[in-house]
């Protein structure tokens, strides 16, 4: 018969399990960061060069980047795929210093930013892979269905991401369920502080207050939901399942704005000391702002949906549904 040898402790399996997921999780989230920012460059590269209709101020037919709806995709894929590679970067810090801080402390307090923010990059990352590239389908119209152009295939090689590894719904539950509800919430007050301070720290600071403003305003709710649905949830514990994948989404629209206004910063204090590429630090200015502008108010929607509760999710007789 088959030999088994036993890896680690007896009985701690499923802890090393974790400890693998992890890794994988973030993987996976990577992939979806890497094919939105294909996606975006491809789409890109056909909006400079497709020519079709007149755009307002030219006088003979432009190519597709001069029209505002095109402009809109574009920006949306950009500031996706940014955001995204922000918070991947931003797990993988977490995850280091999880290991090497150099007080028992600190690893602790890192480990709790890396356990809040893995699900999110997981879960965040390949939905938003969904949207980028559909819309670089969008971008090329047509010929996005042609082979010859990629853009299609893009959007098939992202499905899967949502999926294995656990699937979004899966990543929603641990997030909600695991690692802020079964912690009263400790793991997201130690990311929470994290922002209050940053925004704390730049409070005085006029460059940036479209960005900070509003960060520090949904900061506040992130932790004023969580209780909401905590509440709830003593009362029906079905209320978990019916907010989770609203709840990652949510949580996912608050941590990109926190590292879009870290890096806000980091390009304005680049443009006023005249350093580097000029240019870059000005789109990078651009995108934080389109995200905050056109992006980030999608909480509101996802906070009504939260708060509507899981008897609408649940009312219906399963009976019913084939009525």
């Amino acid at each position: 018969g088959a030999i088994g040898y036993l890896v680690g402790e007896e009985h701690k399996g499923l802890a090393c399990m974790f400890t693998m997921m992890n890794n994988a999780r973030l993987e996976v989230g990577m992939q979806g960061v890497a094919i939105s920012e294909r996606a975006y460059q491809r789409a890109l590269a056909f909006a400079r060069e497709r020519v079709q209709g007149i755009a307002r101020g030219h006088t003979q037919r432009s190519a597709i980047i001069h029209h505002p709806d095109v402009r809109r995709m574009l920006m949306q894929m950009r500031a996706i795929s940014e955001a995204g590679r922000a918070v991947a970067y931003y797990a993988s810090a977490q995850t280091d210093l999880a290991h090497h801080a150099a007080s028992a402390e600190d690893r602790a307090a890192h480990q709790r930013r890396v356990d809040l923010i893995i699900p999110i990059v997981k879960g965040w990352c390949t939905e938003m892979a969904q949207e980028a590239t559909y819309l670089g389908v969008q971008v090329h119209g047509g010929m996005g269905f042609i082979e010859e152009t990629g853009a299609a295939q893009y959007m098939r090689d992202a499905r899967i991401l949502t999926i294995y590894e656990g699937t979004t719904g899966i990543q929603a539950l641990d997030l909600l369920g695991r690692k802020v509800l079964m912690t009263q919430g400790e793991s997201l007050r130690s990311f929470t502080k994290v922002v209050h301070k940053f925004c704390a720290s730049q409070a005085d600071n006029k460059a940036v207050t479209e960005f900070i403003s509003p960060l520090a305003r949904l900061n506040r709710e992130w932790g004023d939901l969580t209780m909401r649905i905590g509440m709830k949830a003593m009362q029906n514990r079905e209320e978990v399942g019916a907010a989770s994948v609203d709840y990652l989404m949510y949580s996912g629209y608050i941590t990109m704005a926190y590292l879009w206004a870290r890096m806000a910063v980091t390009a304005q204090e680049k443009l006023d000391a005249g350093a580097g590429d000029q240019r870059f630090y000005q789109a990078k200015l651009k995108t934080a702002r389109f995200y905050f502008e056109r992006i980030l108010p999608r909480t509101k929607t996802l906070e009504a949906t939260i708060d509507s509760g899981a008897d609408n999710l649940l009312s219906m007789d399963i009976a019913e549904f084939s009525n």
